[in-house]
C-alpha cells in the first residue's frame, strides 16, 4: 500500500474528519510511485513535533471563521468544530506532544485532484505554507488502532501493512 507523510497536526485533523482535502503544490497524479484515483493510502503522522505557533495560528483562524470575521485568505478549509476541539487538546498537552508523531495513523481513499482555485472559488490555506495549489480529497477514513510507527519519506512511499475493517 502506499504512505503519505503528514504532518502534525494535520495529520490527525485528516483522521478526525476534520480536514476533507491534502493540499500540496501539484496533483499527486504527477508524483513518482503515485496511487491512482479512489486508490486508499496509509496516512503517516511525520516525526516533526507539533509547532505550537502553528497550532495558534490555526486556533485563531478557526475562531475567525466561527464568529464571522475570516477574510477569505485566512479561511483554513477545516471542519471548524472537529479542528478547534482536538486543537485546544493539544494547546493543553505538556509541551504540545498530545499527536502521535512517526506512526502511520490510518488510511483514507483519494478522490480526483482538483485545482484548489476551481474548488473553493476563493482563496485558502490550511496552513501558512504557500504551496496549495491542488487539492487532493480524502475520504472513507479507518483508524489504526492503535497508531503503527513507522518512517515517513517525501512522496509516497510503500509499505506493508495490515488491512484495516
Amino acid at each position: 500500500m502506499r504512505s503519505l507523510t503528514v504532518w502534525q497536526p494535520w495529520a490527525s485533523l485528516i483522521m478526525i474528519g476534520a480536514k476533507h482535502h491534502e493540499f500540496r503544490g501539484k496533483s499527486y497524479r504527477l508524483y513518482m510511485n503515485a496511487p491512482q484515483v479512489g486508490e486508499r493510502i496509509v496516512i503517516q503522522a511525520g516525526a516533526r513535533p507539533v509547532r505550537p505557533k502553528e497550532v495558534e495560528d490555526l486556533l485563531a483562524r478557526l475562531d475567525a471563521e466561527a464568529n464571522g470575521t475570516a477574510e477569505l485568505s485566512g479561511r483554513t478549509c477545516l471542519d471548524v468544530d472537529k479542528a478547534r476541539a482536538l486543537l485546544l487538546k493539544v494547546r493543553a498537552a505538556h509541551k504540545y506532544r498530545l499527536l502521535p508523531t512517526g506512526m502511520a495513523l490510518g488510511t483514507v481513499v483519494l478522490g480526483q485532484p482538483i485545482l484548489a482555485c476551481d474548488l473553493f472559488r476563493m482563496n485558502v490555506a490550511d496552513s501558512d505554507r504557500s504551496n496549495f495549489n491542488w487539492a487532493w480529497p480524502l475520504s472513507d477514513i479507518r483508524h489504526f488502532e492503535p497508531p503503527i510507527e513507522m518512517r515517513g519519506y517525501q512522496g509516497f512511499f510503500n509499505v506493508n501493512v495490515p488491512e484495516v475493517a
